[in-house]
């Protein structure tokens, strides 16, 4: 991989790069339109990293289909498609890994001690390896996202991290490889999510500016729905994720559910017209 890289970049060539763990959706493949537009070349890793995962939290369970996602690789245009095995990037004795002091103690790693941990680490190892000039990643993981252009700017890396939409099925669910999961009828009550951040963003139009009350009313319409379970909903600066408690700015709403066993995340950037006045 490496050799490849070094000899395109010799050549003059703009490689694009999207990390994913496999089990390709549609998400997954507007990342990678989106960086084969703004690059010469594309590669992709398809790599489940346990590291990221924490105990109970699904590591031997993670969808896989590589035969398929070589497919939908080769039908969008992918130069290559990196796919290492746990021994490339893990040896017996492997003892360094990435931290961050502040953005990980928001949102999703309140709950989820070492992911992000795990997350900067195979990111930064597989830039090392790829050497891309650009990589995409998708506004959904808002605060991998986040974490993810911190590491880079603090530790040098010459690499442009381009942030992509949410990508979202025809009834607004937002993808996930994890949709798969869920029966027919959680499906629907995944919606919640989505719904619920739009009453927040209607009741922000009408004046309502309490972070408190928009966070009780969109945990009263969640809870309304059938097997869920709440792990957060926040309302923060989308830059430094810290709560916000009077909306007078574009801020983050964010929020982790379980649908059953399946956990959906989702987000939406609230009073964005305030950017769109200013």
């Amino acid at each position: 991989m490496t050799n490849w890289s070094d000899r395109h970049r010799r050549e003059g060539h703009l490689i694009s790069f999207v990390p994913t763990m496999g089990f390709l959706h549609e998400g997954h493949l507007s990342l990678m339109k989106e960086a084969k537009r703004l690059g010469d070349k594309l590669v992709i890793s398809l790599f489940v990293n346990p590291t990221q995962f924490g105990p109970g939290e699904g590591f031997d369970a993670y969808p896989s289909d590589l035969d398929r996602d070589l497919k939908l690789a080769r039908e969008i245009g992918v130069d290559v498609a990196f796919t290492p095995n746990k021994a490339d990037f893990y040896p017996q004795g492997f003892d360094t890994f990435i931290d961050q002091e502040k953005l990980p103690n928001h949102l999703c790693g309140l709950s989820r001690s070492g992911h992000f941990r795990g997350v900067m680490t195979i990111v930064a190892k597989l830039f090392n390896v790829v050497n891309p000039a650009i990589s995409v990643f998708g506004e959904k993981d808002f605060q991998q996202l986040a974490i993810i252009r911190r590491m880079v700017k603090d530790l040098n890396f010459h690499i442009r991290i381009i942030g992509h939409p949410t990508m979202r099925e025809a009834d607004g669910l937002a993808m996930s490889s994890r949709n798969s999961k869920l029966t027919p009828d959680q499906r629907i009550t995944g919606l919640c999510l989505i719904k619920s951040m739009e009453k927040a963003q209607n009741r922000l139009k009408n004046k309502e500016t309490n972070a408190a009350t928009l966070i009780k009313g969109a945990a009263e319409f969640i809870c309304s729905h059938p097997d869920t379970k709440i792990d957060y909903i926040k309302i923060c600066d989308p830059d430094t994720l810290e709560d916000v408690a009077e909306i007078d700015r574009p801020v983050l709403m964010a929020m982790a559910v379980n649908v059953g066993t399946t956990r959906l995340i989702d987000n939406m950037i609230l009073n964005e017209e305030t950017n769109d006045a200013a």
